[in-house]
């Protein structure tokens, strides 16, 4: 179908049916996407207050055929929340829909509505004593619909799993205005197909995320964080089975660090903290969370003597105090602001089978260096499989000055990730930005399967246009 503007007769149709404090000027904050690649064009903004004024707005969108981008915290990096071209669309925006509805302690529930900021979140359950253990570099901002929408990861998810596994229930409307109830706190109910795994992930394509059911877990008494050098990603894929042997699943988080990350904090952000004099090649950050019958820092000096015993780990830091771990972990949170700063050439949120991560590191240079000369920073949540492969220039020139060569570097990038059996998209979605890989890499059956579930339940193509799947 042909989608329409949201122009000022659709303005007039909706203002009919809801307050004028529902609409809103547009700012260029909800034209931009955080790299800078990509902008979006003159679009009519809306921030319902409830799922009835957002059932309001989809209804009248898909009556007059008018394209909906969902917006959550705008910090997605695949473009999915930006519409370039087409049809001037309607965003809606969530932000105002903020209220944590109720907490069910005793049950390890939050009820949160969709602009809820992640922060907000896991501040509601540790007011608890209750973790929500979703972690983000982008937690200030990001939205938990967002988050849903995208099936974001983070650091937790070699403990805690994917967004996915921390949703019980979600309300949401559907493309054709329908409201659908399911914010059930139960964890069984097999009552037909899950609607909620289906919307998860989805990124706006299905219907709007309003509110969510999520997970909550006891806070570890006790946490401990160290960083330890290690000779090799190989080595730290040693460390962490060495760590499970010892501690089994009370590793929160296992990031491996390569010393291209250390450098560009000291090139841009020098008065980031730098916990080693001489940053090494490949580091791990750990963290521990343990009961309150076991001490993490025993815990984590009795790994770093059988690591160093085996020929894993050479060095090391362990936080002696909870001021030293927050440090430990903003030079890990600040990589990304460093690489921004940077300007990469092209970046990359890839996933391969856990064992094959030194292959893919090792076989990913080789087959950059035949490209050209750049600076690679590899780092992510190696426990989980997923890295951040990010390409930039050497140092006196900047990304365009390869803009030629980003084709071919994403292709060889993501042939490799295809041929060892990983994934172009672990954590950060398909948006816009990945349509074609999509397309390209994806199994036939499943995106035949895909786009008849889009045409079931928005035969109009209304819901973010142009996201995930391409428009026809």
């Amino acid at each position: 179908m042909t989608l329409h503007p949201a122009d000022n007769d659709f303005r007039t149709r909706l203002a009919a049916d809801l307050p004028d404090e529902v609409f809103r000027p547009i700012e260029d904050r909800y034209l931009e996407e955080p790299r800078g690649r990509y902008a979006g064009q003159t679009a009519l903004l809306a921030q319902p207050r409830s799922v009835q004024e957002v059932s309001t707005l989809i209804r009248h969108a898909s009556e007059a055929g008018v394209g909906v981008i969902p917006y959550g915290g705008g910090t997605g990096l695949v473009g999915g929340q930006i519409a370039s071209d087409g049809p001037a669309p309607l965003i809606l925006s969530l932000e105002r829909m903020s209220k944590v509805r109720d907490v069910y302690a005793d049950e390890n529930v939050l009820i949160a509505e969709a602009g809820v900021v992640l922060a907000d979140v896991q501040d509601a359950a540790d007011a608890v004593d209750r973790l929500f253990p979703l972690s983000l570099a982008s937690e200030g901002t990001a939205r938990i619909g967002g988050n849903l929408a995208t099936n974001a990861g983070g650091t937790g998810v070699l403990r805690y799993g994917n967004t996915r596994d921390l949703c019980l229930g979600l309300e949401a409307v559907l493309p054709d205005g329908q409201i659908w109830n399911g914010l059930t706190r139960l964890r069984k109910n097999n009552t037909g197909y899950d609607l909620r795994h289906l919307l998860i992930g989805a990124e706006g394509t299905l219907g709007v995320i309003t509110a969510a059911a999520l997970k909550l877990f006891p806070k570890p008494a006790r946490t401990g964080t160290a960083l330890m050098v290690v000779h090799s990603p190989a080595a730290a894929l040693d460390l962490l089975t060495l760590a499970k042997s010892q501690v089994g699943e009370m590793v929160n988080a296992f990031e491996l660090i390569h010393r291209q990350g250390f450098d560009f904090l000291a090139e841009v952000l020098p008065s980031a903290p730098q916990p080693f004099d001489t940053p090494p090649e490949w580091c791990v950050l750990i963290e521990l969370g343990m009961s309150a019958d076991l001490d993490p820092a025993t815990a984590l000096e009795a790994l770093f003597v059988a690591a160093h015993e085996a020929g894993l780990v050479p060095d090391g830091l362990i936080a002696q105090n909870a001021a030293q771990a927050a440090d430990f972990w903003n030079v890990r949170e600040m990589i990304p602001e460093a690489n921004r700063r940077i300007g990469s050439v092209s970046s990359h949120d890839i996933s391969v089978p856990i064992s094959a991560i030194p292959d893919f590191i090792r076989k990913g240079g080789e087959t950059l260096a035949r490209i050209g000369d750049f600076r690679i920073n590899c780092f992510g949540h190696v426990g989980d499989g997923n890295l951040h492969y990010n390409v930039f220039p050497m140092p006196g020139k900047s990304r365009s000055d390869h803009e030629n060569q980003r084709p071919a570097i994403k292709a060889a990038v993501h042939d490799l990730v295809h041929d060892m059996g990983g994934s172009i998209s672990a954590e950060h979605g398909i948006g816009r930005v990945k349509v074609a890989d999509l397309e390209h890499y994806g199994d036939p059956a499943k995106l035949s399967a895909m786009r008849a579930i889009k045409a079931a339940l928005d035969p109009k193509g209304i819901m973010n246009p142009g996201a995930v799947l391409r428009s026809l």
